[in-house]
């Protein structure tokens, strides 16, 4: 990690959930506050929106990007584009702090020289859901996903190479990062329906940034 980023007292707290793939507890915590500007920041070019599946279903988390690439959801399937597709203009600029917080969380998790070209901007409110899925819509698996948690707490379920295999469930805090890749890279992951609370950072929601190399 870079010290002009983080400081002296970052939490060095590692999960191993299996070859490839780490939670980095804490690991975002020190740029939280940033980060979520930045969020904000995005939201105001581009903002939140409920996506279709391709089967026609409402997806309860709101999403966004930011960076060269975003990911959509629509009834003609998933893919990246370079475009919003509500407005028509290129997705905003990926923040600096969101690129080096990736950048460092990746070379912390053994995956140096990472890259990312889209940053996919979930918001989770209670009851939201995301079902049991892969990310395979990337030209490039050689890269990781990198994953940060902020706001309320959520269980992130980690499965296997197929759906039906038995998913580890993972608390995740606010600035929580996990990053996995290499073996696990296609694995099935997704998260548990959001808890009511309130956190202090963002009130009664979940914002989750995911970082991958598309293109």
């Amino acid at each position: 990690m870079t010290a002009d980023l983080f400081g002296d007292d970052v939490p060095n707290w590692r999960e191993e959930l299996g070859p490839g793939a780490v939670v980095l507890r804490g690991f975002a915590v020190p740029v939280a506050t940033a980060l979520l500007a930045a969020v904000n920041g995005v939201t105001s070019a581009a903002p939140f929106r409920h996506m279709i599946t391709p089967g026609g279903f409402r997806m309860s988390v709101a999403m966004t990007n930011c960076g060269a690439l975003g990911w959509a959801s629509d009834p003609t399937g998933y893919r990246y584009d370079r475009l919003d597709p509500e407005s028509g203009q290129p997705w905003p600029a990926m923040p600096d702090v969101f690129l080096r917080l990736a950048r460092d969380a990746a070379a912390s998790a053994g995956f140096a020289d990472f890259t990312p070209d889209a940053c996919l901007i979930n918001r989770y409110e209670p009851g939201a859901r995301l079902s049991l899925h892969q990310d395979k819509n990337e030209r490039d698996y050689t890269a990781p996903i990198v994953s940060v948690s902020l706001g309320l707490p959520a269980v992130f379920l980690f499965g296997g190479s197929r759906r039906d295999d038995k998913a580890a469930r993972v608390p995740l805090a606010h600035g929580d990062v996990v990053v996995w890749g290499g073996p696990a890279r296609l694995r099935y992951h997704g998260v548990l329906a959001l808890k009511a609370g309130i956190h202090p950072a963002i009130g009664e929601y979940r914002v989750n940034l995911t970082f991958r190399k598309a293109g």
